[in-house]
């Protein structure tokens, strides 16, 4: 059941860049690749970051049966997606309907997105001739005043900062495709987390800090993918 968010909502400013669009299929080996303007076919970034997690999904999954881990994943993409949407729709200064189960997780969450502005990239592809990845970023603004590469995440507990480093690696690569955008640097990731029966969690970090990660990673996924 959905119902119309009626709380205060901000007014959210936006600057445009033309940033080009890009093609998004499935490559031979079944992984999800982006094509690019110049013809270029990238891997996405949380393809390349999902090596760090590979081999204890696998025991995970081996551990509670492909059918539980089946309707836990599904359960835990639903609810991301929904997240992910509300924020969507808010941070586009649209009418917010929220699902009637998530509502007490979004009266917490969205005083968070309300330290936002000026939002120059929301759900916008990007690619890196560099790093050779391309993705989806879902925010890039200013986050307390200082332009961040912002991205919400679920979880059903809380976590630490030592066990998402690949988030914040997965923010690294699209600083650095944002910066060959359209040259402007950002410097700054910033993680918004909704926690089930919790409240949220914020996490800032510094691109520098985890940019030679990521770029080591996707060294090892072209070696494993010859791509």
């Amino acid at each position: 059941m959905l119902l119309l968010y009626n709380g205060s909502m901000k007014t959210f400013n936006h600057i445009q860049h033309d940033i080009p669009t890009l093609k998004r299929v499935t490559s031979s080996n079944g992984s999800r690749v982006y094509e690019t303007p110049s013809g270029n076919a990238y891997p996405s970034v949380t393809t390349v970051t999902g090596l760090l997690n590979q081999k204890s999904i696998q025991e995970w999954r081996k551990r509670v049966g492909e059918k539980v881990a089946n309707e836990i994943s599904n359960r835990a993409a639903t609810r991301g997606t929904r997240v992910h949407q509300l924020c969507e729709d808010y941070l586009s200064n649209k009418e917010v309907s929220v699902d009637i189960f998530d509502h007490d997780m979004w009266k917490s969450f969205q005083p968070l997105l309300d330290g936002i502005d000026n939002v120059h990239c929301l759900e916008t592809p990007l690619y890196s001739d560099h790093l050779s990845v391309a993705g989806t970023v879902d925010c890039i603004a200013d986050w307390d005043g200082r332009l961040s590469i912002i991205d919400f995440k679920t979880s059903k507990r809380v976590k630490k900062l030592e066990h998402i480093s690949n988030y914040f690696m997965q923010c690294s690569a699209y600083a650095v495709a944002f910066e060959e955008r359209t040259g402007i640097p950002v410097d700054q990731l910033v993680i918004l987390m909704a926690v089930d029966d919790e409240e949220p969690i914020v996490f800032v970090q510094k691109r520098d800090d985890y940019i030679d990660k990521f770029i080591s990673l996707r060294e090892d996924y072209s070696k494993l993918h010859n791509c």
